[in-house]
């Protein structure tokens, strides 16, 4: 990171420290709830960072740490992309690699990242169809028993020509091989679709509070990856209704959930503890060091 962008970094951290102070709305900003502590932070070439901290008593009856990645929809400056630990990996073939998100996201020159697709964490490899940069990955999975559990509400995340897109599942078996995109990600469930609220069935999965990453298109046209701690005193997590209700303030019209538990991790260049700047959950401590190796990220460039 060159010297004016951590000059950048220096100027436009805000600190809002008052408990019960209301957050006031900023641009896609919610206006819903009360914060604790709210900084944002210009990245550089239309790229903010925002960090938003709530005490127990001012969203949902649980303290919450939340980072959230922001930019326009069409962003000629970046450049977005999935990418695989597996980088040597065959079309329709897993050597079953798994790496730490930030480890993914340094090999492949990410300015930011969070991590993506759900995986097999004992044999490696996306559980579902995935393709990046026009290849198909792990296509003996997508049929299989370990297909994600809540198959009635896959839906894709795709990228194509620079344009992220979350495109509704359907019925129709094989409906994902038919999407015409260089990234084409399957996960869920999805949430909000065209400003309303999915439906979502009642499993713990979705009904337990968890670490979540996820990723939105809103209103005004511009895309956000959220990552939201848990599993700690310091951050709870939040069910699936919740981040719904949470995206929804923050203007999402599209939004769709990605792997989470101890998987959630967001990767800033040039920050410290290699570059996570969430808290992962996956060595049970509140710090920088907890980073689940997966199969698969989103990158932006």
């Amino acid at each position: 990171m060159n010297s004016k962008i951590k000059g950048i970094l220096f100027l436009t951290i805000i600190f809002i420290t008052n408990r019960n102070c209301v957050f006031s709305q900023n641009a896609n900003d919610s206006d819903k709830w009360a914060v604790d502590y709210y900084s944002k932070i210009n990245l550089g070439n239309g790229l903010v960072w925002k960090t938003m901290k709530f005490g127990e008593k001012n969203l949902f009856g649980m303290n919450e740490n939340i980072n959230i990645l922001e930019t326009k929809l069409k962003n000629k400056k970046l450049k977005f992309a999935l990418a695989s630990a597996d980088s040597a990996s065959k079309p329709n073939h897993t050597s079953g690699i798994l790496k730490p998100t930030s480890q993914i996201a340094m090999e492949n020159d990410a300015l930011v990242a969070v991590n993506a697709g759900f995986f097999d964490m004992k044999s490696g490899g996306a559980v579902d169809f995935i393709k990046i940069n026009g290849q198909v990955y792990d296509t003996s999975r997508v049929y299989a028993k370990q297909r994600l559990p809540f198959k009635l509400a896959i839906s894709a995340l795709t990228i194509n020509n620079n344009s992220v897109r979350i495109i509704k599942g359907e019925q129709e078996k094989g409906w994902e091989e038919k999407l015409d995109a260089e990234y084409v990600l399957l996960t869920g469930p999805l949430l909000l679709f065209e400003n309303q609220p999915q439906p979502l069935a009642k499993t713990p999965f979705n009904e337990n509070r968890h670490p979540r990453t996820c990723a939105c298109v809103t209103t005004d046209k511009k895309l956000l990856l959220v990552t939201i701690d848990g599993r700690a005193a310091e951050s709870e997590g939040m069910n699936l209704n919740e981040l719904t209700s949470f995206l929804k303030s923050l203007k999402c019209k599209d939004a769709i959930n990605f792997d989470g538990g101890g998987s959630t991790t967001m990767y800033i260049k040039g920050q410290p503890d290699n570059g996570v700047v969430n808290y992962p959950s996956d060595n049970k401590k509140f710090d920088h060091q907890g980073e689940r190796s997966v199969s698969n990220i989103f990158i932006i460039k």
